[in-house]
């Protein structure tokens, strides 16, 4: 196999361990195993991080606290910052996970470096706004992930929800990527009955949650088994609304975060495991419960529909009626053939979902897509052109303006990789005359329009409300 570049462009890593992070070092290891070269570039987290994970340096870059939530950070990196890095590492591809605000940078600069980009969809944020109590946020957000991704020459999505929840949204150019799980660390093996004996002295069956405790993970609906006879809570993680949930539930077991070695045998120790959120792209940690023998019980929306065989390996409930959580909690918890028999199966079914054999499919699914030649240099293919058909390509804006913001610097970007690419570009936009000129992007068509007041979903990204014309 010949040896590839990837830079990683991640909106976190090392030392925050979640989702993203995990995939992002499977991938690594991957990489690394097999001979490839990477870098990760990210935000600069709270704390200290490794400068090198495998055979990638880390690169980080200044960063803020979101709001409310420090411990997310937020690149304040340029696109021309970003675009450096990238030419003087010139990769083969470069891979964005989960982007939304360094994702946005990279993939700017990216197209106007001529590389090809993959975008991988793993968190559904424009639903968080509601949970934040910002719903009006909730268009904005999903009109950044559909220009985000539309960016993209490939966006890997999950699950079959997500896929077609970006269909819905207008994000073409969409492939399905699931996960793997690691079957050595998590097994049935791993179940250590001292530990369940310090977690339920007198017996009782232990219900586990494992992730975030965070309002979109719905803590409210986890709150309610506190209310299931005969079984003893346990609830590993930590996050914004740990100390809430630990006033709601005086009686659980609360771990804090535990990873490696720890997670593995407390994970082989429930007898069931339930996860609340309604909001998961993919659920990685129910993957874990399966592969720990242990059946789960999870909202019938989302990454679980993919993951849980409905009474083969858990249950799925309605995520509107939380009282349907507590009775189907509460019946399992009674009916311990059942586990036993769900839980084998669980074992069964993520058997062969290893990390190696996921991890090679996103440059594969790029290139099945593209088949383009190797790039010889950055933004110029052997024999100067795509590998493809040339193309005609209109570029059609509403809004236009010297201080625009973000949409004219998105023609642009587009614009110039299409250039670079060997593609005719046309760009139609508003102005004060009716004018063609050549530019660096391609040929600017202007169409004579009167100056307006930006709308209000539009003004936050301008310099100025009567800086567009329309």
């Amino acid at each position: 196999m010949e040896a590839v570049r990837v830079a990683l462009v991640a909106e976190s890593f090392l030392p925050h361990a979640n989702g993203v992070t995990h995939s992002l070092l499977r991938i690594i290891e991957h990489l690394t195993k097999h001979g490839h070269e990477a870098i990760v570039i990210t935000p600069d987290p709270r704390g200290r991080g490794p400068v090198r994970y495998g055979v990638a340096p880390v690169v980080r870059l200044p960063s803020v606290g979101w709001p409310g939530y420090p411990e997310v950070r937020v690149s304040m990196a340029s696109a021309a910052r970003v675009e450096r890095l990238l030419a003087e590492f010139r990769p083969d591809v470069v891979h964005l996970a989960s982007p939304f605000m360094l994702g946005w940078t990279a993939v700017k600069a990216a197209s106007a470096l001529g590389l090809p980009t993959v975008a991988v969809y793993q968190t559904e944020v424009p639903s968080y706004a509601s949970r934040y109590r910002a719903p009006w946020g909730e268009a904005l957000l999903w009109n950044r992930v559909r220009d985000l991704h539309s960016l993209a020459d490939l966006t890997l999505v999950p699950s079959s929800h997500a896929q077609e929840q970006l269909a819905s949204h207008g994000v073409p150019r969409l492939a399905r990527w699931g996960r793997g799980v690691d079957t050595t660390r998590f097994q049935p093996s791993r179940r250590d009955p001292e530990l369940r004996r310090s977690w339920a002295p007198r017996g009782e069956r232990i219900i586990g949650y494992v992730g975030r405790l965070a309002p979109e993970k719905r803590m409210d609906h986890l709150a309610r088994l506190a209310d299931v006879e005969g079984a003893r809570l346990v609830i590993v993680g930590d996050g914004p609304s740990r100390a809430s949930l630990e006033a709601l539930l005086p009686h659980a077991v609360f771990t804090g975060f535990l990873g490696g070695a720890a997670l593995a045998r407390a994970m082989a120790s429930f007898d069931l495991f339930v996860h609340c959120g309604d909001l998961e792209t993919f659920c990685q940690t129910i993957q874990e419960a399966h592969a720990s023998g242990v059946p789960v019980v999870a909202p019938r929306r989302g990454g679980p529909v993919d993951l849980v065989a409905e009474g083969v390996t858990g249950r799925l409930y309605e995520p509107s009626r939380p009282e349907e959580l507590v009775s189907t909690v509460q019946e399992l918890v009674r009916d311990d053939d059942w586990r036993d028999r769900a839980g084998a199966h669980a074992r069964d079914a993520v058997r062969d979902r290893t990390w190696d054999r996921v991890s090679a499919e996103p440059a594969g699914a790029l290139r099945a897509r593209h088949r383009r030649p190797r790039r010889t240099a950055i933004g110029k293919p052997p024999g100067g052109d795509d590998g493809g058909d040339r193309m005609r390509i209109a570029h059609v804006a509403n809004f236009y303006g010297p201080r625009s913001g973000g949409l004219r610097t998105a023609m642009h970007a587009l614009g110039g990789g299409y250039r670079r690419r060997g593609h005719d570009v046309l760009m139609v936009v508003p102005g004060t005359k009716d004018a063609v000129e050549a530019t660096p992007w391609g040929m600017r068509a202007t169409v004579r329009s009167p100056s307006c007041r930006a709308p209000a979903a539009i003004a936050p990204s301008c310099d100025s409300r009567r800086s567009t014309r329309c």
